[in-house]
């Protein structure tokens, strides 16, 4: 585990945006340690091209637009958020950090923002809702053991989740040739306090202990099961697909994260912000719509809600922060990002949210 004794204050180290970040951490990270939060798929060509896809895109912006005020503010499933982002759901935050999930919490809370914690967190669920205030989602792996899945979803709702997000794009982990090379394996002792199953898992690689216990014959059926047994509203994360998000609206879910697990499962897939258009075109209004992978400046944000996103979740500059300097430097991404996004919305001619729409990306 990290620690962050020796690390100076971050907020003294100029703007801490997202791409510097990354460079930061791995001064600070064990390589190991790093090579398995940066790592991806493969040859890892998805997750260069989740970034490359908003470096495609160029802006278009409107001119001679009153933007002496702007408001960042969205709703999303009912819920009030200062800004149109979410802190997606990575495992293990004490691998970078000694207060793990509880920084990352305490970070989202402060900055108006809702987290989504991970299955794998390395905190229990109850403590980083307290930690979060009223802005936590769950994600949630769904395991072989149903009774278990069961139980931690009374558990998530008993705790003050706000929603259930589902990850559907693992049911076997992907190919992650830089874990192998960097010997990336599960810490000693190594415990999921979210995850009931756990005591009779006894693997040492990630993917032997995820495929103990993450059922992959996970279908449409499970959805229905899912829905009878939590008032939850459910999120579907990993959908790519412009029928498979159809499908998911007409089976009631509450919203889709376009995603292909930052590129860390199947390698060459297509990049999420190319993914979105048919996917937003698919549900029309009926479901929010969210995307993650590859964004790293307040013009990425736009861009993404140009295409059709009405928020993007944000991975692993979130760790890097973490790892550079706990709470007090994802405090400090967030608010650079809420900077550039703020910059990005007045330059381009937008005061307000629904301001921003497919004109403003040259085609």
């Amino acid at each position: 585990m990290a620690t962050n004794d020796s690390i100076r204050d971050a907020t003294r180290e100029g703007p801490l945006n997202l791409r510097r970040l990354e460079v930061l951490a791995r001064a600070c990270l064990p390589p190991e340690v790093f090579a398995y939060i940066a790592g991806g798929a493969a040859d890892e060509r998805t997750v260069a091209e989740n970034c490359a896809a908003y470096e495609r895109v160029a802006l278009l912006p409107r001119v001679l637009v009153d933007v002496a005020t702007r408001d960042a503010a969205i709703e999303l499933l009912g819920q009030p958020m200062s800004a149109p982002w979410l802190i997606a759901p990575t495992a293990m935050h004490a691998l970078v950090h000694r207060d793990a999930e509880l920084a990352t919490a305490r970070a989202a809370a402060s900055c108006g923002i809702t987290m989504v914690c991970s299955t794998l967190s390395t905190t229990p669920i109850e403590a980083v809702a307290r930690a979060c205030s009223d802005a936590l989602w769950f994600q949630l792996y769904v395991y072989r053991d149903r009774g278990a899945t069961a139980e931690l979803v009374a558990r998530v709702q008993q705790a003050g989740v706000r929603a259930l997000v589902v990850t559907v794009d693992a049911p076997l982990l992907g190919l992650r040739e830089r874990d192998h090379a960097h010997g990336v394996g599960l810490p000693a002792g190594f415990r999921a306090p979210n995850v009931r199953a756990d005591g009779d898992v006894d693997a040492a690689h990630l993917g032997d202990y995820f495929a103990a216990l993450v059922d992959p014959s996970l279908s449409w059926r499970d959805l229905e099961w899912l829905r009878s047994i939590t008032t939850l509203p459910i999120v579907l994360k990993g959908v790519l697909r412009a029928d498979d998000a159809g499908q998911a609206a007409a089976a009631g879910v509450a919203g889709i994260v376009v995603s292909n697990h930052g590129g860390r499962q199947l390698d060459g897939a297509i990049a999420t912000f190319d993914a979105l258009p048919a996917v937003r075109a698919a549900v029309g209004d009926r479901v929010a719509v969210l995307v993650d992978g590859g964004i790293r400046r307040g013009t990425d944000v736009l861009k993404a809600l140009a295409r059709g996103a009405d928020a993007v979740q944000l991975g692993r500059p979130i760790l890097w922060a973490l790892a550079r300097g706990g709470e007090r430097a994802v405090v400090a991404a967030l608010r650079q990002l809420h900077h550039e996004f703020d910059l990005a919305m007045a330059l381009c001619g937008c005061p307000r949210i629904d301001a921003i729409d497919a004109s403003l990306l040259a085609r």
